[in-house]
């Protein structure tokens, strides 16, 4: 029994005792959540859906809504309860949230991901109930909330420095480092509007969603890992690595709405002619069209059906190629009535200027030799097109500049 104990504080456990470790606390929280869910439908059967004012105020997201939210912050009442009627001040369960998040990353990093997951997932719980403790007894205080906040991001940060350092010669690293890029944008962006005097709170993923998803997925990953790659010593965690694929992807897309919404709060885009979609396809389609006219007065060349020089042939492509795409855009896109001139001028200066972009991102993307010059290619493009050349076209090329706007001066 000793020996058992010890190896499984050490971590050197058999296949089927990695399954129980990591499915015990699971199978015990499930049951009470499900029994939880049984009971909260009967409630609400009865009286009615409970209405809790935090969970009000906060909303809900796509991913979690606003009935799990009601019945997650049900089911933790005697839980809660129990923690009120302890006395224990609001600062010290922040600190003890702190402190168990910090550890779940320690817990990870050397590979032990069922304690790293549920230490997280309790680092949660915690986080949760701080607040609330706070302004029930009301204590609640700006101090408190920067302690809270300031704890949050040590703990999300702790958690995927600590994934980064399981994975650091894997190919995960790379979404484990996204992921780290989103769940620091997100809030933010959020603080960074209030600053501003905006209530930014909108997105899928946020923190509840991201240490759910995170947090089982990685407290969960040892039981398919002791199924299917038992005899593994430093096994891949699948489910883990879905979790954190996944909060790379829709933590970044949080950030990126939030962003949208502060910008637009701040300086309302320009009333367009189309949709901001409508733009994106029709803009889109002019440019596959132009790459077309390109590829048919280049390949005859190619193929020894003309006698033009291939470098004639390539510029002769790029310039028909431009005035296509110039056209498609200023008649169908843009819907522009600008003159031509000093549009045409502005059409040309974003075009070389990409060239220019897409050239040096591709050569930058290829210094890392397990890269494929496809894959390259693409990213620099997709990157360039829209960052550069979609805002430049709808902003500056196709609407006319503020300067255009003022009165020129007459000649004396």
């Amino acid at each position: 029994m000793l020996d058992t104990l010890m190896a499984w504080i050490v971590g050197d456990l058999s296949p089927s005792a990695r399954i129980w470790t990591a499915l015990g606390p699971a199978l015990l929280a499930c049951a009470y959540f499900i029994l939880g869910l049984l009971l909260f439908m009967v409630r609400c059967a009865i009286k009615g859906v409970p209405q809790d004012e935090e969970t009000l105020k906060r909303g809900s997201t796509v991913l979690v809504g606003m009935f799990l939210r009601h019945y997650f912050f049900w089911v933790t009442q005697p839980l809660w309860k129990v923690i009120y009627r302890s006395g224990l001040p609001a600062n010290a369960l922040s600190m003890l949230s702190g402190l168990l998040g910090v550890s779940s990353g320690v817990a990870v990093a050397a590979g032990r991901f069922t304690l790293g997951g549920w230490l997280f997932l309790g680092s949660g719980i915690l986080d949760v109930m701080d607040g609330r403790i706070a302004r029930i007894r009301k204590q609640a205080n700006p101090a408190g909330a920067a302690l809270d906040s300031v704890l949050d991001r040590y703990v999300d940060s702790a958690m995927l420095m600590g994934l980064a350092w399981y994975y650091r010669d894997n190919w995960v690293l790379l979404p484990v480092l996204v992921a780290f890029l989103g769940t620091s944008l997100v809030p933010y962006v959020r603080a960074r509007g209030e600053g501003l005097g905006i209530n930014i709170r909108g997105g899928a993923m946020q923190r509840l969603e991201r240490v759910l998803f995170l947090g089982v997925g990685v407290a969960m990953a040892p039981i398919f890992e002791a199924i299917w790659f038992p005899e593994q010593k430093h096994p891949m965690h699948w489910l883990a690595v879905v979790g954190i694929v996944f909060v790379a992807i829709m933590s970044n897309v949080t950030a990126l709405s939030r962003f949208r919404a502060l910008v637009n709060a701040l300086a309302p885009p320009p009333v367009q002619k189309r949709s901001g979609l409508a733009i994106l396809g029709f803009n889109a389609a002019a440019g596959a069209i132009a790459t077309g006219v390109d590829y048919v007065v280049a390949v005859p060349v190619m193929v020894g059906m003309l006698s033009f020089s291939p470098a004639i042939a390539t510029a002769l492509g790029c310039v028909l190629g431009g005035v296509v795409n110039y056209t498609l855009n200023r008649l169908i896109t843009f819907r522009s009535q600008s003159a031509v001139a000093p549009q045409l001028a502005r059409y040309t200066l974003v075009s070389a200027t990409s060239a220019l972009l897409n050239a040096g991102g591709v050569a930058l993307l290829l210094l890392h030799p397990q890269l494929e010059v496809t894959v390259g290619w693409w990213l620099a493009r997709g990157a360039v097109y829209f960052a550069w050349n979609l805002p430049l076209h709808r902003d500056y090329v196709f609407n006319v500049p503020p300067e255009a706007l003022m009165e020129r001066p007459h000649a004396a």
